[in-house]
């Protein structure tokens, strides 16, 4: 038995298909279903059922895993304790980022942090939040960027920065003709809203006063992009929220229909985020010091009201 062996169980595990997981195992799949076939021989059991579409575990399989995840965790430990002690920032460092904060944040550090620090293989996934905390708690990521705070005490969280909400009011909607805009002013029966698993969705029902109507839309929608919304928005089927960063992409004819909040802004807080037993925290500081570095040119706002991004209560429908 090999380390090897059971990271490629951990990612047939994950992947549930051999093709996908030798991909993300930088192996060809033959090399990968043979170390795995290997395994099983060697323990005498059958850890995935292959007739299954998608690969699903026995049930000594769903135990090996267990196993495997704290064993694959403790062996890079080492790795970390040695580079943390030695100050080295390099090797692999996994990331993940919410998909409202991937376009606009990612692009601002991406360059600097990789000329910065070359020695470090940087992977990039884009993942809901709740996707991001089970792969950190799996041992799958090493950090992530989301939308907090998310009172979860096996995360820690280091706020990067606060972003306002702005609205987007097309010609056609009540509001256009305000110069600004207050909570008060908003309705959840016309704001165009992301699909559920957003943490953002929640936090705009969660700024909006009026909750009763959520179901009275004459649609449904189930997009996760914010582009989608502000064309929506433009042909006139409602307004919407969008975080700040993504004003500042937007051509100059669409910025007219910009409006800020007058007074009480709400804002997002925006962290980096990581299991509290993560060791490489060197690459860490490198790439919350990178974002820093960057940041304060494009954004600077401090007196907002942090808006949550959890559902917390039930809404009254």
């Amino acid at each position: 038995m090999t380390i090897t062996q059971l990271k490629y169980v951990l990612a047939v595990a994950e992947y549930k298909n051999f093709t996908l997981a030798a991909e993300h195992s930088f192996v060809t799949q033959p090399t990968l279903s043979m170390q795995i076939q290997k395994l099983e021989d060697e323990l005498d059991v059958t850890i995935f059922n292959r007739k299954k579409k998608p690969i699903e575990l026995t049930s000594i399989g769903e135990k090996i895993i267990q196993q495997a995840k704290l064993i694959v965790d403790e062996s890079g430990r080492i790795n970390d304790i040695v580079d943390q002690q030695k100050g080295f920032i390099g090797g692999e460092f996994k990331l993940g980022i919410i998909p409202t904060i991937m376009p606009t944040l990612l692009p601002i550090f991406l360059k600097n942090f990789i000329n910065k620090y070359p020695k470090v293989k940087l992977i990039i996934e884009e993942l809901t939040t709740d996707e991001i905390i089970r792969k950190l708690s799996d041992g799958y990521l090493d950090v992530g960027i989301a939308a907090t705070p998310l009172e979860n005490e096996a995360i820690k969280e280091r706020p990067i920065y606060y972003e306002p909400f702005v609205g987007f009011v097309s010609n056609e909607h009540r509001l256009f003709n305000q110069t600004n805009i207050t909570e008060e002013d908003l309705d959840i029966d016309d704001v165009l809203l992301l699909e559920d698993g957003h943490c953002f969705k929640n936090s705009v029902i969660n700024i909006c006063k009026n909750k009763n109507n959520l179901d009275h839309h004459p649609f449904q929608l189930e997009s996760g992009n914010i582009s989608t919304l502000i064309k929506l928005s433009k042909e006139g089927l409602g307004m919407t929220l969008i975080p700040y960063l993504h004003t500042l992409e937007l051509p100059d004819q669409d910025k007219k229909y910009l409006r800020e909040f007058s007074n009480s802004v709400p804002a997002r807080e925006v962290s980096i985020i990581y299991h509290k037993s993560q060791l490489k925290m060197q690459l860490i500081e490198a790439l919350k010091n990178t974002i820093d570095g960057v940041i304060r040119g494009a954004i600077s706002f401090h007196d907002v009201k942090i808006i949550s991004p959890l559902n917390k209560k039930p809404l009254e429908i």
